[in-house]
């Protein structure tokens, strides 16, 4: 394959990176690579609806919102190379590319990094026990049930409570298998309490809060999984064949560490400011690889909020950065990192952050150099298992030539 110069290069076809190139295709040659067979995304294998409200405006099914997204690039003139991967930085805004027809160099003016997310498996929870078949992601999950069409088994345990997890006991259903369990370290499952109401009702699922699967057993196929209350220290076996775990995401952030790009601890994905640009000249990040993990139609959102940035890198040179942000406990991450006073806003006019604590009727303050700046109140909680959406303008009197700004919840 012959080596490349574009004017865009977008690692990664999901929802984010589809939707920034399709905005950036009218500006010249924009490259999305994508490392599956089929441009898309998560929603490709997530077979329900909800998806593409706020970005599309209509309700679709994960599938059918993967193909709008993918259909909508190709329309608007972009350029993808599918079942190809980005291996490492050869230079400044230049990468190797492994495809199978063979390899090659991209250089590109503008880099946007569209890796996304995933979710933590079972080694990475450090949940001990045996080794058998059965434990599954819900990535793995869907992927088998909706791309692949096989069985999983007859009863599952699903760890996490998250939206997600609700996901993975659709899936689960539409699989044949029942969910005998959902278990969380949260008091009641994270997820919005109309999927919580939906779950107890129409899908019977027990949840199990405040607790943690502590132990799989089972030789070639698991058989059960030991479940311990977090206040009381009990112990209770619960019998299954499979196990999901679900949310507790980290980005896919690979690229972004070879290539030196300055990363937030809480996110653990690149620092941004509120164009989306990283501590890279030329070099932007978008969707869920900034906030693990947003719905697919905000990362959508993302992708096309960061086109106006990277025009203007492409027609100035110009680099921005702004006051740097960061998050007081409960709040583990903020996104953006940094924010120009007076310039533009985040995308959606939102900041986007998450809490390990429920906070209820939540009042958000901004502190700089030991002065609250902004606050904000709004009618949502704070909960664990979802972002929190702050009004960008709790930063309007945000000094830029003073210190960093803390984010916290008074």
């Amino acid at each position: 394959m012959a080596d490349r110069q574009v004017e865009v290069l977008i690692v990664g076809g999901g929802p984010a990176g589809l939707a920034c190139a399709s905005a950036m295709a009218a500006s010249g040659d924009v490259l999305v690579v994508e490392r599956e067979q089929r441009a898309g995304g998560i929603p490709r294998h997530s077979d329900h609806t909800g998806y593409g409200l706020r970005d599309r405006h209509r309700l679709q099914t994960g599938p059918a919102y993967a193909e709008a997204c993918r259909s909508a690039a190709l329309d608007a003139g972009a350029t993808l190379l599918e079942g190809a991967m980005v291996t490492d930085w050869t230079g400044e805004r230049e990468v190797a590319v492994t495809a199978p027809t063979g390899r090659l160099t991209v250089r590109a003016n503008a880099v946007v990094l569209a890796t996304g997310a995933r979710e933590r498996p079972r080694s990475a929870r450090r949940i001990p026990g045996d080794r058998p078949d059965g434990v599954l992601t819900t990535g793995q999950l869907q992927n088998l049930v909706h791309l692949h069409h096989r069985t999983v088994g007859g009863t599952a345990v699903v760890v996490g409570g998250e939206l997600v997890s609700w996901s993975a006991v659709l899936t689960l259903r539409e699989a044949g298998c029942r969910t005998v369990a959902m278990v969380t370290p949260h008091p009641r499952a994270e997820a919005y309490a109309a999927f919580r109401w939906a779950g107890r009702v129409a899908l019977r699922v027990p949840v199990l809060g405040h607790s943690d699967v502590v132990r799989i057993d089972g030789r070639d196929r698991v058989s059960s999984v030991v479940v311990r209350d977090r206040g009381t220290g009990a112990e209770r076996v619960v019998r299954c064949d499979t196990v999901v775990t679900t949310g507790d995401w980290i980005p896919d952030h690979e690229l972004a560490r070879t290539g030196g790009l300055d990363l937030d601890r809480g996110t653990l994905g690149p620092a941004v400011d509120a164009g989306l640009r990283t501590s890279a000249a030329g070099v932007f990040a978008v969707g869920n690889l900034l906030h693990p993990v947003d719905t697919a139609d905000v990362a959508a959102l993302d992708g096309v909020h960061a086109a106006a940035a990277i025009r203007d890198w492409l027609d100035t040179g110009a680099v921005r950065r702004g006051v740097h942000l960061v998050a007081e406990r409960p709040l583990r991450w903020v996104s953006p990192q940094y924010v120009e006073p007076g310039g533009a806003a985040p995308a959606r006019q939102r900041l986007l952050s998450w809490t390990d604590s429920l906070v209820r009727r939540p009042v958000v303050e901004a502190v700089q150099d030991d002065i609250v700046v902004g606050r904000f109140r709004p009618w949502w909680p704070a909960a664990p298992g979802r972002v929190f959406r702050i009004s960008s303008r709790i930063l309007d009197a945000v000094d830029p030539a003073g210190g960093e700004v803390t984010v916290r919840l008074a």
